[in-house]
Parts: structure tokens; C-alpha cells; sequence
């Protein structure tokens, strides 16, 4: 899977740039899947003097690397990252444990007169960092019967039940994300509200500028079919082969991904490879078409076309605008 590329409007300047942010503000780089997240944020972090702190949920797992499209160490370009390959794949996630891991990196970059970005699409890990932000309670007795029955009739049934209580809490889970539509059901059956309104509403917990960046849905696709195929080309299916030897079936989050949902299926014979490909461009796109609904909503975020030939001079101009 390729990485990081030079992005247009990059500038070798690095230490006269880093005045263009203020040394107590965190920058979010934020958007869809393949939109060219990583390859600015590289570019940025040269620029400003600035760590990276990943936002990805599935970047957090240790060898999931291909599917996920994490870069590599030469394509991080001498740029700290944090919060990469933090958990094994049998990790089940947890936004509130990635909430107080990614504040404490963030906290330690500050201190250090550094700028922290925070890159990455899982929308909620973002929000969950940047607002003040308590998680609804938990009922064990009422999380087992909404597991019971997730493994009894499976996610989609779930799935269902969500759309028709909270539509719009459905529109940003995937049907195959079991754990993420247990969480959503508990917690209405908790509160008796929606679960896209049990969240708080946002009060900042940093001084943060929110950057977007997108890509017309047509230009999108494109990418996402040709980043898929690239993935295929790079060992997904030998690295979900190699995933499965440390437990890549126990865990319940990352066997999830994308892609490597669809490569376990390949490998347990309920598909060819030709169809399991072909699901993957699907459900990436199905996916790019949750972030982005879930991005857009929130006003604060400033967008950007990723294809603009000036992208890296505009995100800069943009951090200089409250």
C-alpha cells in the first residue's frame, strides 16, 4: 500500500514556518478514507515542527499495516508519530482508553513547545479527544444480552433494530461493526435517547483547528479502487495469513477492518478472491460515505480540496484564521 507521497504547494521550510501556529493549539486533520490525510500531515509536520498522534482506530493495532494503509517508517520522513501498532490484534478498542492515551501524547507534545496533529478518520476518537467528552454508562447484565443476541442472529439484524431507533447512529456505524451497534443499543436503552443525542454536546477540551480534506465522490471511488487493488498487490491476504497466528479471529475489533474482514472470509472459503476485492471497494466506500456524513455535520472543520495544487500553502493559511 502505498503511503505518503509529496503533496503539491510543499516547502523544505521547517523551522521559520513553525510561528504559524500557536504553541498551545492542537491541530485535527480529518476526512475520508484516501483523501490524502497522511501525505499532508507528513508535509505539515515538516513545516510547522510538529508530532503527529494518530486517530485511525485500526492504525492503533500492531501489524495491521497494509489494510490500513499505515506508513512506514520511511514514509513518516523523521516525524514523530504517536499511537501506532499500541495494541495486539486481540484488543478489543476502547475510545475512552484511546481518549487517555492520545491526551497524554497530545499533553507531552505541548509541553515540549511542539504542535501536536491529530490525523485521522475514526470520527469519533477525534471528538472524543478534542471535547470534553464523558461516555455514557454501562449495564453488564444488558451488554451480555445484547452480545448473546448479536452472536445468535449476527450484526445485521442488530443493525436493523439501530436504523430504525436511531437512523442517523446507524448511518455512522457499519451493519458488520457488532460491538460498535451493542454499544449504540445499550446506551438507548440506557438513557431512553437516541445515541447520537445521549453524546454531549461539544465543549472544547483543547484550543484545536479542525482541517478537512476531500475529494469529489467520483475522484474518491476512483482512489479507493485503485488503493484496494494496490493493497492486494502489497501481501494483504500473506499479512491477514500471518494476523490470523497472533489471534486475528479472537479479536473483535480488529478482525472487523476493512479489508481483512473480507480476506478472512476469502481464507474460510465464503468467497473467491475476485469477490472478495470487489467487497472491500464496496464496503470502503460505503464506509468513506459514513466519515463523510459524519465530518460534515460539524461546522468547525475547515475544508480543503486535497487535489488543489496549493493544498500545503492553504492548510497553512487556514490554521492563521480563527
Amino acid at each position: 500500500m502505498a503511503g505518503a507521497s509529496p503533496v503539491a504547494g510543499a516547502s523544505p521550510v521547517v523551522a521559520a514556518s513553525a510561528a504559524t501556529v500557536r504553541p498551545d493549539r492542537v491541530v485535527a486533520i480529518v476526512g475520508p478514507t484516501a483523501a490524502g490525510k497522511s501525505a499532508l500531515s507528513v508535509t505539515l509536520a515538516q513545516q510547522l515542527g510538529a508530532e503527529i498522534v494518530n486517530a485511525d482506530s485500526m492504525q492503533l493495532y500492531q501489524g495491521l499495516d497494509i489494510g490500513t494503509a499505515k506508513l512506514t517508517v520511511d514514509e513518516r520522513a523523521g516525524v514523530p508519530h504517536h499511537l501506532l501498532d499500541i495494541w495486539p490484534v486481540t484488543t478489543t478498542a476502547s475510545v475512552a482508553e484511546y481518549q487517555r492515551l492520545a491526551r497524554a501524547a497530545i499533553d507531552d507534545v505541548l509541553r515540549r513547545g511542539r504542535v501536536p496533529l491529530l490525523v485521522g478518520g475514526s470520527g469519533l476518537y477525534v471528538r472524543a479527544v478534542l471535547e470534553r467528552f464523558e461516555f455514557p454508562g454501562t449495564d453488564p447484565a444488558l451488554r451480555d444480552r445484547l452480545e448473546a443476541e448479536l452472536a445468535q442472529v449476527g450484526p445485521a439484524s442488530l443493525h436493523a433494530r439501530l436504523a430504525a431507533v436511531d437512523p442517523s447512529a446507524a448511518a455512522a456505524i457499519l451493519p458488520g461493526n457488532g460491538r460498535r451497534i451493542v454499544r449504540a443499543l445499550e446506551v438507548i436503552e440506557l438513557t431512553g435517547r437516541p445515541f447520537t443525542t445521549a453524546l454531549p454536546d461539544p465543549v472544547p477540551h483543547y484550543d484545536a483547528v479542525q482541517l478537512g480534506v476531500d475529494l469529489p465522490t467520483d475522484q474518491l471511488d476512483e482512489r479507493i479502487a485503485d488503493r484496494v487493488d494496490r493493497m492486494w498487490a502489497a501481501g494483504l491476504v500473506a499479512e491477514t495469513r500471518t494476523l490470523i497466528g497472533r489471534g486475528l479471529r479472537d479479536g473483535r475489533t480488529a478482525s472487523r477492518a476493512l479489508g481483512y474482514q473480507q480476506v478472512l472470509r476469502m481464507i474460510d472459503g465464503g468467497c473467491g478472491e475476485p469477490e472478495a476485492r470487489s467487497d472491500t471497494v464496496r464496503a470502503t466506500r460505503r464506509f468513506v460515505r459514513r466519515q463523510r456524513s459524519w465530518f460534515r455535520r460539524d461546522d468547525r472543520v475547515r475544508w480543503l480540496d486535497a487535489d488543489r495544487a496549493d493544498l500545503v500553502t492553504a492548510a497553512r493559511s487556514a490554521l492563521l484564521r480563527r
